[in-house]
């Protein structure tokens, strides 16, 4: 990220949203951020445009399909993690409201990264900062956070 600048953030209008952002995030916890940008028009239509109900909803045969969809990164434990993250997602937004309600629910960035950590696969502090950075959620100065909890 510090190479390319910040990445641009958006305003989520839909839970959709959210899981597209942290499914990217999820695809690039390990791998180069140009792999992951290449492929993420086609990651997209893979995911039926994120589309949180229907991928909450996907079974055993949607994962093995994605396991064989050259439009992915075909890393069956990050595609089974983001089916698993849009689950969550909705029970989460029924359980608090809304999914930004969630985020908020913790008064200081380390809380909730604790929290995502614990209630989302695949997500560690990068891809969190990230994550709550692209959709607008307060997060540290980069250079405060890089010195924090990149050791």
């Amino acid at each position: 990220m510090a190479e390319q600048g910040p990445p641009p953030q958006i305003t989520p209008r839909s839970l959709d949203d959210y899981l597209d952002v942290m499914s990217k995030a999820v695809f690039q916890s390990g791998m180069s951020w140009a792999v992951v940008e290449a492929k993420w028009k086609t990651t997209r239509e893979a995911f039926d445009n994120f589309d949180v109900r229907k991928v909450a909803g996907y079974d055993e045969r949607n994962l093995e399909a994605l396991e064989q969809d050259p439009r992915v990164i075909r890393n069956s434990r990050k595609l089974a993690a983001i089916i698993s993250n849009a689950q969550k997602m909705l029970d989460l937004e029924a359980e608090f409201g809304t999914f930004q309600k969630y985020l908020r629910s913790k008064d200081n960035f380390d809380a909730t990264l604790k929290m995502i950590r614990k209630d989302f696969k695949f997500m560690g502090p990068f891809g969190i900062y990230y994550f709550l950075y692209v959709v607008g959620e307060p997060v540290p100065e980069h250079e405060d956070f890089e010195a924090t909890y990149r050791k």
